[in-house]
């Protein structure tokens, strides 16, 4: 009997019709089939909050100053954001890392900037080459440590500007027009809408990325961040250790890995559809499904947070209900 197969026989022997736990039956059958068990347990579970300046910024896209992304740093060391409010109610361990934040790294975070920021790449390529594999390999590097220690990881991001990197990161790859690919982001206006619009169209024209190099669109338009989420995903396939997706710019991440290496994006669950105005289009060229719709564009990892939760509570299902042999239920006809 395969996995597949395996997992779906268990959850048609519990008392209740067959699939009428809908979503949440899929949600374990694809756990288990990344873990690679039929039964698999979820105890150790882990948030990594990737953090980087964008350059892009000077283009007026952002309703936040750049030093917020500094500060939001030290906010979540604190305690103070949102997803650390979610992470002590579902017993999540928070993990912050500089992928290239502006200054400093505090005590307390991992330190893996690629530099202090990436360049404007409305006027300029965000990053090299050389720039874009080590935000990769930083990535591979952390998946690798994770993998040895907890059984799932949410991948959450804090950057100032990095809404507008993942709105160019979707044109690159699907071809949209940049009207149709930006969002308000941090909040910004009609305004700032078509200034974010007006950067993403510059910096198509200049650099004319090319979907097929991953490497090279993340190096021309991308974020340290954003290269370091991919690179988590694509060493977290390899060791098979789910990996769920929070929101727009975490999932922009998933483009890149869908173009260096296709099959890791089954190592991914993708845990809610923003209320960013492109993520349907980029969720649909992922050939990818969310498990909620809260109209959430927060970051940082909450909805991945919630999924985590809503995943314990499948597997709590899953595990604890009894077969209909075992309650004494008379099943189907």
């Amino acid at each position: 009997m395969s996995l597949t197969s395996e997992v779906q026989s268990r959850w048609d022997s519990l008392t209740k019709p067959p699939g009428s736990l809908g979503k949440l039956e899929a949600l374990v059958k694809r756990y288990a089939l990344i873990r690679g068990e039929a039964r698999p347990q979820l105890a150790r579970k882990a948030m990594y909050i990737f953090c980087a300046d964008h350059g892009v910024v000077q283009a007026g896209v952002s309703a936040f100053p750049q030093e917020v992304t500094r500060q939001m740093v030290r906010n979540f060391l604190n305690g103070g954001a949102a997803i650390n409010v979610l992470c002590r109610r579902f017993g999540i361990d928070p993990v912050i890392v500089d992928a290239g934040v502006r200054g400093p790294t505090p005590d307390g975070v991992i330190d893996r900037k690629i530099a202090a920021g990436t360049q404007d790449f409305s006027e300029r390529p965000a990053m090299t080459r050389e720039q874009a594999q080590q935000s990769l390999e930083a990535g591979r590097e952390l998946a690798a440590e994770a993998a040895g220690r907890f059984d799932i990881a949410g991948a959450g991001e804090m950057g100032i500007g990095n809404t507008t990197a993942a709105s160019a990161l979707l044109s690159a790859f699907t071809g949209l027009d940049p009207v149709d690919s930006v969002g308000s982001g941090t909040g910004v206006g009609s305004a700032g809408l078509t200034r974010k619009a007006e950067a993403v169209r510059r910096a198509l024209t200049l650099h004319h990325p090319d979907p097929a190099d991953g490497i090279g669109v993340l190096a021309a338009i991308g974020g340290f961040e954003i290269g370091a989420i991919a690179g988590f995903v694509l060493g977290a396939a390899e060791r098979r250790l789910p990996v769920v997706l929070d929101g727009f710019i975490s999932s922009s991440a998933a483009l890149i890995v869908k173009a260096i290496e296709p099959a890791a994006i089954d190592s991914v669950i993708f845990s809610h559809r923003s209320a960013e105005q492109a993520h349907s289009r980029m969720l649909a060229y992922l050939n990818a499904d969310a498990y909620y719709s809260l109209d959430m564009r927060l970051g940082e990892g909450t909805g991945s947070a919630l999924t985590i939760n809503l995943l314990e509570s499948a597997l709590a299902l899953y595990d604890g209900m009894a077969t209909f042999e075992e309650a004494g239920v008379s099943g189907r006809e």
